[in-house]
């Protein structure tokens, strides 16, 4: 969304002065012949009238249904402020109530009558060679990752219920001997498990639900560090189990191998640092 606002501010004037040279040139009863409208212009989304006293005096025309539910109403609200160049306004970009698509919404004075026109963006920046946007392409990306956060997703709840599972056991089972061990691998599933549904819930948001042209690198940080803090966090208890085990058993000739996953799990934590250090520094310069 951003990124296509950007594009349209960045284009404004040309974009408005092709928005009008099309709304001033239509030949046809824009009302009577708006279903032709519709089919030519693909990026027009709906068609109404409003007369000079401001009351909705057409139903309101989409692509596949008209809805006449609201002709009579007071539109008076949205016309007050609205200033008119050469019979023509264009709105600030919004998203759509209707499509949920970013819009523009454009009024056409014309023979005491205000010709309401809501626009795609998208599709009309995409007509006018500003952007490149592929429908299918975006709906089967979505899909694949619909799929992917939800197997992810689905392998979180399976950890989480393994590491209930393990608890539960240590708790009401007495024939557990290694109270340690399990208690360690409850939490670190129940950790893993946290950590790939939050990796899921995140790909889930921002590229199914709340996806847009701009792909936002700080989100996408955000998601990788949460992701790597969680990670981080299984080995570190993993680590202490892997002492403690050689600790109690007294074989420390093991104890060289702890010392290198303890070193390891510790650069893990250096390069984590270093990672959001960087990210922040080039937040800066870009805001600079």
């Amino acid at each position: 969304m951003k990124q296509v606002i950007n594009v349209y501010k960045k284009h404004k004037d040309t974009v408005d002065k092709y928005i009008k040279h099309l709304v001033k040139n239509i030949k046809k009863d824009i009302i009577e012949d708006s279903k032709e409208i519709l089919n030519q212009y693909k990026y027009i989304q709906l068609i109404y009238s409003v007369d000079a006293d401001f009351k909705q005096k057409s139903p309101i025309i989409c692509r596949k249904e008209k809805d006449s539910e609201h002709i009579g109403n007071d539109k008076k609200h949205y016309f007050q402020k609205m200033i008119l160049e050469e019979n023509v306004y264009v709105s600030s970009p919004y998203i759509h109530y209707r499509t949920g698509k970013a819009s523009l919404s454009v009024v056409y004075f014309k023979d005491d009558t205000y010709y309401v026109f809501d626009i795609n963006l998208i599709a009309l920046l995409e007509e006018l060679k500003l952007i490149e946007f592929n429908g299918l392409h975006d709906k089967i990306k979505r899909f694949v990752y619909l799929f992917g956060s939800t197997i992810l997703a689905l392998v979180a709840i399976a950890l989480l219920s393994y590491g209930s599972y393990i608890f539960g056991s240590i708790i009401f089972i007495k024939s557990h001997v290694d109270f340690l061990q399990d208690i360690f691998k409850s939490i670190i599933a129940v950790t893993l498990g946290l950590a790939i549904f939050d990796l899921a819930k995140q790909i889930f948001e921002h590229e199914v639900l709340f996806k847009t042209f701009e792909h936002d690198e700080d989100k996408e940080y955000k998601v990788l560090g949460k992701f790597l803090i969680s990670i981080i966090i299984a080995l570190s208890i993993e680590t202490l189990l892997v002492v403690f085990k050689i600790a109690l058993s007294g074989d420390v000739s093991q104890m060289l191998s702890a010392f290198y996953l303890i070193l390891g799990t510790t650069l893990m934590f250096v390069a984590l640092g270093w990672f959001y250090k960087t990210i922040k520094l080039a937040s800066c310069k870009i805001d600079d």
